[in-house]
């Protein structure tokens, strides 16, 4: 036998499935290049350089996780497409008298092959593309371009190394399936997907309780911190519920269908359900992917470009003032001090203070139960949704900054619901109760974004002292903190340099290490670095999982081609015309591709509410940016998801007819 056999058996058999291995080499092509780039983002010597380095190597090595953990995900599900779309063609090969050792060789030299080719051309790609990666990631980032060109030998490795594993593991599978099936199961292996699947009621159920619950715990989150801990939760049991009612849920559905004799003895209706019956079972897994990736692209775009538009709207919630100064539990004397230090810096500076907002306050992180407050010293997951900050002025503050003069007794108070709500017009703290004078609609001050938080005006200090005693049990009350921000009409250097000025002077006071002074410019540049880097990450893995959704897509469509073909043959011997044929076909395949999408937008829709509290977490509360992001990013996404469908359904269309 020529020593070359096996390897031009397999490159005939690679060009022989084009069709099928064209798409799942340029697959792996994009996921190499993709990786790789992510990989040398991540040791890419420029990134070093940044102030920030370490947040913007920990994203990216997120992303590189990620990549490396959906990679191997992914063409292992793509690569089960084309094993079972050749199983067939090894059986053929075993009963004209190959061995299952000979097929193996030749499933090794076809991997070989496509490996060789698929790193190659993927690490070119990547390399080639890398520098117009990192620029795009330093113009996010409004970080200064630099010249030059590296090629990691380390990023290189590691790609190699990850991608020969999978296609390994590939390989091991489809040797496998070839190993432990006799010739006669290989050759009927086309007609696997015929028998008709059995309606699995128990998974039906767990499907709609998990959807269910998922859907609950996202409309009813009510707080940031409550989202944090809550979403993931969500996220596990929508995709458990997606893949159950799609696998079981989707059948039950269409079986019942079929039980409605008026609407299903209609020639199509009669081929639509029928054919979407016998193949749901090895399609529907195909299809929640979609619905999964779909979402995963519309959610990871559409935030991060929320956060980076806005931007702004997040540096303002934040750093409600462009320099804040707080200190905790100071003395009236000493907030003085601070107060003349503030003074005298800016004048000197030649700096004019505007949208002052100064003001004493005590916070306390507590328990709300109504409008009874409790502090819990121990931190308890199932208290989440419970917890709130209550945040105690003055009413002698709250008469200065709104320019009233409200006068309160010692049982009364007012109050200011920032983020929560109180039903009740009494104040209980752990036994000593306020009583509520008047709720004020607005209040120009600082807001907890994490948490339900409300402002309470106290009579005076001694007030403030006596809910402190009854919250947390201790005679001797603290001293109140002190805040102090203002806008400064000026540029971002002297803003600078104001702040620099004042940290300097503060360092003489005696509890300078409990003084605080912020400014919006010294922290605008890891803002932008960090969520421009996120923008870039979901951009980047927006691209990939588009991709892993066209790939399915296109092989999809090919199974059901073939499915369909001996099938439509049948349906126009006994009958019927080809304009009935296609016109069924047309509605089948619409149904089938466009319910994914349908239901990406109700998970989305869905997940709306407890998206935006995440956002707030970020510091992000334009709800009304998000909104228009996700809608344009929506539409994108449906008119692309649209495209993939006219150039797939031309695919299928060719292989039935």
């Amino acid at each position: 036998m020529n020593r070359f056999f096996y390897h031009k058996l397999a490159l005939n058999n690679i060009k022989k499935n084009s069709k099928a291995y064209i798409p799942y080499i340029l697959t792996s092509i994009g996921t190499i290049a993709m990786f790789y780039t992510m990989s040398f983002l991540n040791s890419a010597k420029d990134i070093g350089s940044m102030s920030d380095s370490a947040t913007l190597r920990s994203i990216l090595w997120m992303g590189s996780a990620v990549i490396a953990i959906f990679s191997l995900i992914f063409l292992f599900y793509t690569n089960s497409f084309l094993i079972k779309k050749r199983k067939k063609e090894f059986g053929l090969f075993n009963i004209l008298g190959m061995e299952k050792k000979h097929i193996g060789k030749i499933m090794f030299y076809e991997t070989v092959f496509t490996s060789l080719i698929s790193l190659t051309a993927g690490l070119l790609s990547g390399i080639l593309l890398s520098k117009l990666m990192i620029l795009l990631l330093f113009k996010l980032i409004s970080f200064k371009v630099t010249f030059g060109f590296e090629v990691p030998i380390r990023s290189v490795g590691i790609t190699i190394c990850l991608f020969s594993a999978i296609f390994m593991i590939n390989l091991v599978y489809n040797v496998l399936q070839v190993h432990v099936s006799n010739p006669i199961e290989l050759l009927r292996s086309g007609n696997a997907g015929e028998k008709e699947p059995k309606t699995k009621h128990i998974i039906t159920i767990i499907g709609a309780v998990c959807l269910g619950t998922g859907y609950y715990i996202a409309i009813t989150t009510k707080s940031p911190l409550e989202a944090l801990t809550l979403f993931f939760t969500a996220v596990v049991l929508v995709i458990i519920g997606t893949y159950c009612l799609f696998t079981s849920g989707s059948i039950a559905f269409l079986k019942t269908l079929r039980k409605n004799k008026s609407y299903y003895y209609k020639p199509n209706h009669f081929i639509s359900v029928s054919g979407m019956i016998y193949r749901m079972k090895q399609n529907a897994a195909g299809l929640a992917s979609i619905c999964i990736l779909s979402t995963a692209v519309i959610i990871m775009i559409s935030t991060t470009i929320s956060l980076y538009a806005g931007m702004e709207d997040v540096l303002r919630s934040r750093y409600p003032r462009n320099i804040i100064v707080t200190a905790a539990d100071i003395t009236d004397a000493e907030a003085e001090k601070i107060d003349e230090l503030i003074e005298k810096q800016t004048r000197e500076s030649d700096i004019s203070q505007e949208n002052i907002i100064h003001f004493r306050n005590m916070n306390f992180g507590v328990i709300q139960d109504g409008s009874t407050f409790t502090t819990n010293p121990m931190w308890d997951s199932n208290q989440v949704s419970n917890m709130a900050t209550l945040i105690f002025i003055t009413q002698d503050d709250y008469n200065r900054l709104n320019n009233e003069d409200v006068s309160l007794s010692e049982n009364e108070a007012l109050l200011y619901e920032s983020n929560g709500s109180i039903p009740e017009d009494i104040l209980n703290f752990n036994g000593f109760k306020l009583s509520i004078k008047k709720h004020i609609n607005s209040l120009n001050l600082p807001s907890e974004n994490l948490t339900k938080s409300y402002y309470v005006v106290a009579k005076d200090k001694s007030t403030i002292d006596n809910v402190y005693t009854s919250l947390t049990g201790e005679k001797q009350a603290k001293e109140l903190s002190y805040y102090y921000g203002f806008d400064a009409n000026t540029d971002s250097q002297s803003k600078i340099d104001l702040v620099y000025n004042m940290s300097i002077n503060i360092g003489d006071f005696e509890t300078a290490e409990g003084i605080y002074i912020e400014c919006v410019e010294n922290s605008r540049s890891s803002f932008y670095s960090i969520y421009g880097s996120l923008l870039f990450l979901g951009i980047f893995l927006g691209l990939l999982f588009i991709m892993a959704t066209v790939l399915i897509i296109y092989y999809k469509q090919i199974a059901e081609g073939y499915d369909d073909k001996k099938r439509f043959e049948i349906m126009q011997n006994v009958g019927m015309s080809l304009t009935e044929i296609k016109k069924a076909v047309k509605s089948q395949v619409l149904t089938v591709f466009f319910i994914p999408l349908l239901s990406a937008v109700i998970h989305i829709t869905v997940a709306f509410n407890v998206i935006t509290k995440l956002l707030a977490a970020l510091n992000l509360t334009n709800v009304l940016l998000f909104a228009q992001c996700t809608a344009i990013t929506i539409f994108i996404f449906a008119v692309l998801y649209t495209v993939v469908y006219a150039m797939t359904a031309k695919v299928y269309y060719k292989i039935v007819s």
